[in-house]
């Protein structure tokens, strides 16, 4: 069977080496005679797993002392509410970029007061704000650092007078980040981290404990840490994939030489769609994600949209129709997502520009 190329903008595309390891351990987990999906989190050999993988959160990431790494249920949508039961005392900025970061501010507003310090929405969120201020009197300013529906990313870490907290839910380990600069950086793994059923959360943990309200047990960051992120049932079949997936990242070189690797990704396909006179990209190429690359038909080919869709699968491309809410096509590079990938995309778009360049 020929190679399909997969763009999908989550779950994402991941290692082949995380997943011929995962369906080992699903055959037996450690010699134990007995599936990973059928293990207990108090299986022998499970407390190993755990604990390499938050050391490999911690080594790959530079995440210095002064913070921990937890997984949780819930996704990136559940800790929305986790980060404003946990900050949230008198009031929140956000910034708001995309649909993720409005999400995460409708939670904020209702625990207490949050404010928008500034917003790209009235081009479609095609850009990121630029200039404005952050107020000094916020207890912790928001931002969504990459926009997985618009094809835009924050791509260095902002200075900030308050506390800074990020969703880096789809582009974290895909760049060096200065973890210090950060009260908490959090996401779902689903990207570029591991499958779908785990949450990742770097906390600083001298920010926790400075709001006033009842936090339930079960939303409050402390408990997590206390408890080794196994307060209750962990999912353990995803933190294994994710476990795998660090693994990997780690063989090949780490953070720099992913960067390296995707940064190369980026300027390949965006170059194409610069070149070629059917295709046009949609967001400011000053905020051009290197995870998310949006674009659509040019003027004068919108009507070629269902066409080359349709001619991107019969060439075995899947997963790059756009979000409904802009549509067009959006190529999710992610970190398992190769060069071959983008260059069989580029390959495509070029045939299909000689069948129909006017």
């Amino acid at each position: 069977m020929s190679k399909i190329h997969v763009f999908n903008a989550g779950p994402c595309l991941l290692p082949q080496v995380a997943i011929d390891n995962t369906i080992e351990a699903l055959k037996d987990f450690k010699g134990t005679g007995v599936s990973l999906i059928s293990i207990s989190h108090r299986t022998p050999g499970w407390d190993e797993v755990m604990n390499e993988c938050r050391a490999l959160w911690k080594e790959i990431l530079n995440i210095p002392d002064t913070h921990e790494v937890v997984f949780l249920g819930g996704g990136a949508s559940l800790e929305f509410l986790y980060v404003a039961m946990n900050f949230l005392e008198k009031k929140a900025g956000y910034l708001d970029t995309g649909v993720w970061a409005k999400k995460a501010y409708k939670e904020a507003k209702g625990i207490g007061e949050a404010i928008c310090v500034a917003s790209s929405s009235d081009k479609n969120y095609s850009y990121i704000p630029k200039g404005y201020e952050i107020p000094s009197d916020l207890d912790y300013f928001h931002i969504t650092t990459n926009n997985t529906i618009y094809g835009t990313e924050i791509k260095e870490d902002i200075d900030c007078p308050v506390p800074l907290i990020a969703d880096m839910s789809s582009d974290i380990l895909s760049r060096r980040v200065d973890v210090s600069k950060y009260a908490l950086i959090y996401g779902g793994a689903q990207k570029n981290a591991g499958p779908a059923g785990v949450a990742f959360a770097i906390v600083r943990k001298d920010a926790l404990g400075k709001v006033s309200r009842y936090i339930p047990t079960m939303l409050d960051y402390r408990v997590h840490i206390d408890k080794l992120s196994m307060f209750n049932t962990p999912p353990v079949f995803s933190i294994f994939v994710m476990n795998e997936t660090l693994k990997w990242l780690k063989s090949i070189g780490g953070i720099d030489a992913i960067h390296e690797i995707n940064v190369k990704k980026a300027e390949s396909l965006y170059a194409e769609i610069d070149r070629n006179p059917l295709f046009k990209g949609t967001a400011a190429k000053e905020d051009r994600s290197i995870m998310n690359v949006c674009f659509v038909m040019n003027d004068g080919y919108e009507d070629l949209q269902d066409e080359f869709m349709k001619f991107s699968k019969s060439h075995n491309i899947v997963g790059i129709k756009g979000h409904r809410s802009v549509g067009g096509f959006r190529a999710s590079i992610y970190n398992a997502c190769t060069q071959e990938d983008v260059d069989a995309l580029i390959a495509c778009m070029q045939e299909f520009e000689t069948l129909h360049k006017k």
